[in-house]
Parts: structure tokens; sequence; C-alpha cells
């Protein structure tokens, strides 16, 4: 399996995505019923989003705490936000939801803050080192 030195940047990266992703759980499930009053979305999904979100902050804070990492462990954190950002805007055209204009705008944001954690963290990624195996 592949090994990078974890970049200064790319751990930074992790941290800022680990902290964004633990407040944005932590306002979905304590303000879900304000919230979908406010956005006009089901207060189902927000928990859920709240239910992903929580232990996916726990996973990245953990990763942002090692100097090396397997480089697919990279790519899943990259991969898993990319699909965030898909699902969010196909959420909005699917017409599963009809959310106010607030709510347009509060998904449309968080799926380009967490398409600038994805840009960062490929970013992040290309700066860190390549480990050479050790052969016995």
């Amino acid at each position: 399996m592949s090994q990078i030195e974890t970049s200064t940047f790319l751990r930074r990266v992790l941290v800022l995505d680990a902290v964004s992703c633990a407040g944005m759980g932590f306002l979905l499930m304590t303000f879900t019923g304000w919230l979908s009053g406010v956005f006009d979305l089901p207060a189902a999904l927000l928990q859920q989003a709240s239910v992903v979100l929580l232990p996916f902050a726990l996973l990245l804070a953990f990763l942002s705490t090692r100097s090396r990492l397997p480089r697919a462990a990279v790519w899943a954190v990259i991969v898993a936000n990319a699909i965030w950002v898909i699902d969010s805007v196909v959420l909005l055209f699917t017409g599963w939801v009809q959310p106010s204009l607030l709510g347009y705008l509060f998904v449309v944001g968080q799926a380009a803050f967490v398409a600038v954690i994805v840009e960062l963290e490929y970013i992040g990624l290309r700066k860190s080192v390549a480990v050479t195996p050790l052969r016995a």
C-alpha cells in the first residue's frame, strides 16, 4: 500500500474539514427543528446529515494527527467529500425537496465550501511526499 508523509498543508486542511464537519453536525443536530422550518428542508434529512458528519469529523481529526497515511485514505476522504457535493446539488434538482430561498442558499453554500475543501485536500495530497517502503 502506498504511503505518504503528510504535508503540513494537508494536515491543516484535514483539521479544517474536521472542524467544519463537527460544527455543521452539531448545528444540524441541535437546531434540527428550527433549521427545518427556516430552510424548508425535512428534519429527517438534517438529522441524517448530522449522523454522517459527526463520525466523519472524528475520522478526519484522527487522520490530521498522522505524519504518515495511506494514499488511499486521503483519496477516500476526497471522494467522500466530492460525493457530498454532488449529492447536495442533485438534491436540489430532483424535486425531492423544495427548500426556501434560504434553504437553497444553505445547500449551495455548504456544497461550495466542501468543493473548496476537496480541492485543498487534493493540493495537500500532491504536496505530500511518497514514502519508500522498507524492503526486508
